[in-house]
């Protein structure tokens, strides 16, 4: 059987590997690099661009 002190050093590691993670997700997230979109013929898409353009010209 796990005994209290067990239980509790587990509990510490895996909340602070949990945490060390989720901080380590989000540092990669925000320093990643975006790629453009693009169509099945291979033209680049913008997709804000787009927008901007389909409501100019309404």
């Amino acid at each position: 059987m796990i005994s209290d002190d067990e239980l509790y050093r587990l509990a510490i590691f895996l909340g602070s590997i949990a945490m060390l993670l989720i901080i380590l997700y989000h540092f990669l997230e925000i320093n990643s690099v975006e790629e453009p979109a693009t169509d099945s013929k291979g033209k680049v898409t913008t997709g804000q661009a787009e927008v901007k353009a389909a409501s100019i010209g309404r």
